[in-house]
């Protein structure tokens, strides 16, 4: 294919209505995911609650990992008469957006529990929709616009967290609307609200197999045919990958909200930096991401952005200088390059697992390497705090670079085993 042919596809591809459905679609899932991993921790931070418990909180994001048991009544039922997938991003939005007004009625002080029942409820409701989004956006895209559509779909996600971490810690910041963080989940609610209109935009996907019609076709046959494809070794090599391609940059995620606020950073800085140049940054690299992807292949991308990501996540440690602590510089040049690396690595993971994926089980196989992908953040990212706490930022960011490690050698396996079933 010419350079002029991939040009002219990509500018039909993007005139598309189910291109930008996926870009809204992403900035409904982007929403509740900050509160989850990030905006609840900095507000029981300010309100003075130990690092040890702020960690524990970590464990309300289970859902994100446990979300490919969803999977099979995805598949299998349809609540309204929206469709299939349709209903079900209707249903989380209504419970996300009901699920954020509660904790507009929580205080830290008064009672974490009850901070941590509230997200929670985000946490699955957001889960779900993840499901039935990704589900969606593999089922509404041909092959060829995957790539595409991926990266559109995470371009919408990055606005959404934007809006959430950036937007609602700037106006909880007494410098300028001086809102209460009860205030600021009004706010996000009354948005979520609005998301219901992207699924009432959306068309519903037409599938031309039928979907599985009793648990054991949603639920294990996903698997079996995955592995069939593949054969045993391969599947679970590619299951390890995408399990610690991001585990060390997510797993240091999980307590970047702290850091910030322990190296004096005020609510405005945070958002200002870490939100706004980390989003224009991460939105440049979703778009490096693709690019690279469509010219170059997404295994060759794989390897070099995991690096990349794995650079960055030392990059911390250097905020914790004399020099640079409190610094907005500092601070600027780590999360430029952070969020950079950050997009190309997502773009190109998204895009793998959307290609791992067999149409008839899309909701299951997809929400299972999601699940797996988020997985060493929830589970490990429970004791971060306590981890923290024993070897120090410094110690903690450098552990996290080095769990980078093993999936970067997956890579080297994966393209292996498909050099060999190449040459048979």
């Amino acid at each position: 294919m010419t350079l002029k042919q991939k040009i002219d596809n990509f500018r039909l591809a993007m005139s598309r209505k189910r291109m930008w459905i996926n870009l809204l679609l992403g900035f409904s899932a982007g929403l509740p995911i900050n509160i989850v991993f990030y905006v609840v921790k900095v507000w029981a931070r300010r309100e003075e609650v130990d690092l040890g418990t702020i960690g524990l909180m970590g464990m309300v994001a289970i859902p994100y990992s446990l979300n490919f048991l969803m999977g099979p009544f995805l598949d299998s039922f349809t609540p309204f008469k929206l469709g299939r997938r349709r209903s079900w991003l209707l249903l989380t939005q209504i419970g996300l957006a009901s699920s954020m007004l509660a904790l507009s009625f929580c205080q830290p002080k008064v009672s974490m529990l009850s901070v941590a029942l509230a997200t929670l409820a985000v946490a699955i409701f957001g889960a779900t929709q993840d499901v039935a989004i990704d589900a969606y956006r593999r089922e509404i895209l041909p092959d060829e616009e995957i790539g595409i559509g991926s990266s559109l779909y995470v371009y919408g996600y990055r606005v959404g967290m934007l809006i959430c971490g950036g937007f609602g810690l700037w106006l909880a910041d007494p410098d300028t609307f001086g809102f209460s963080f009860n205030q600021v989940f009004l706010v996000l609610a009354a948005i979520m609200v609005c998301c219901t209109s992207f699924t009432f935009l959306a068309d519903e996907p037409e599938v031309t197999e039928d979907g599985p019609k009793t648990i054991k076709e949603a639920a294990i046959d996903p698997f079996l045919e995955f592995v069939g494809r593949r054969g045993w070794s391969a599947a679970f090599i590619v299951l390890g990958f995408i399990f610690f391609f991001k585990f060390g940059d997510a797993l240091v995620g999980t307590m970047l909200g702290t850091f910030y606020v322990d190296m004096g950073y005020s609510n405005k800085v945070i958002a200002e930096v870490t939100k706004g140049i980390g989003f224009i940054s991460s939105m440049a690299g979703l778009g490096v991401g693709s690019i690279a992807i469509f010219h170059f292949g997404i295994m060759r991308c794989l390897f070099l952005f995991g690096i990349l990501q794995c650079i960055s996540t030392a990059l911390f440690s250097i905020l914790t200088t004399a020099s640079l602590k409190g610094t907005a510089l500092g601070l600027t040049i780590v999360i430029g390059f952070e969020d950079f690396s950050s997009g190309l690595g997502t773009t190109a993971l998204v895009s793998f697992m959307a290609t791992m994926t067999n149409k008839k089980y899309t909701a299951t196989q997809y929400a299972l390497f999601a699940s797996l992908a988020a997985l060493g953040k929830t589970l490990f990212g429970s004791g971060a705090g306590y981890l923290v706490e024993y070897v120090g930022y410094v110690s903690f960011f450098f552990i996290g670079s080095a769990l980078a490690v093993p999936g970067l050698a997956l890579i080297f396996l994966m393209t292996k085993i498909r050099e060999d079933q190449e040459s048979v």
